[in-house]
């Protein structure tokens, strides 16, 4: 029979064994984390080295692009879409004044501004249309129906700007007819279709009104051609 102290020894040398080998476990895990602490540091130095060299080879390296805002796509399309208007614009405003100097004219230069059904006043004739007054110019429009009862040997009738009704009478614009007179002699045909009147055209403020006094027309040409 072992003795009581034989027993105590077997018992003190198994906990040493088991604490050695806590402590060897846990300084084998610190070997290990000291043997890996140069690699991490290798490794960084490397990815700091890499990323000076990149950076010396593309000093100016732009940002990434960043998804652009649909807000700022529309504006962009907005600026251009306004620049193009007022291209447009110019450009047409270049064509009509070519064309006023060759006494070609359209209803947008007898245009000015008035209120629908408002009173005429003759402040509001412009200083270009003033410079059309009794000119010699070709307008083109259309020969209102209701203004004449024959097909053929017409003397008188009403150009509009286009073959609505609504172009002369109540509710029209002032600007959107001139009254045609031809000269002595001469006549026209009637058409559906567009036609180009040649004459003096004159402001007339005074021979074109309703009987409650309003204006019907301001406009009046003495035609000399009609095609």
């Amino acid at each position: 029979m072992e003795s009581p102290m034989g027993k105590r020894s077997k018992v003190l040398a198994c906990r040493w064994v088991l604490h050695l080998a806590k402590l060897g476990a846990t300084l084998g895990t610190a070997w290990v984390l000291l043997g890996a602490m140069p690699l991490v540091r290798l490794e960084a130095q490397e990815s700091a080295k890499a990323k000076e060299t990149l950076t010396q080879e593309n000093p100016k390296q732009e940002p990434l692009p960043t998804q652009a805002d649909p807000r700022d796509r529309r504006t962009q399309a907005f600026k251009a879409e306004s620049a193009k208007t007022e291209r447009q614009l110019a450009e047409e405003r270049k064509a009509r004044d070519a064309a006023r100097k060759r006494g070609e004219i359209t209803f947008d230069d007898l245009k000015f501004d008035i209120q629908k059904d408002g009173a005429f006043k003759k402040e509001m004739i412009t200083k270009e249309i003033e410079e059309l007054n009794k000119k010699t110019v070709k307008l083109r429009g259309f020969i209102l129906p209701t203004s004449v009862f024959q097909q053929a040997g017409i003397k008188q009738f009403v150009l509009v700007r286009d073959n609505q009704e609504c172009c002369f009478g109540p509710g029209a614009a002032l600007y959107d007819c001139v009254i045609i007179e031809m000269q002595p002699g001469k006549t026209a045909s009637f058409s559906t279709r567009v036609v180009s009147v040649k004459g003096k055209l004159e402001i007339d403020s005074e021979s074109f009104r309703y009987p409650d006094g309003g204006h019907y027309a301001i406009y009046k040409m003495t035609a000399e051609e009609v095609k």
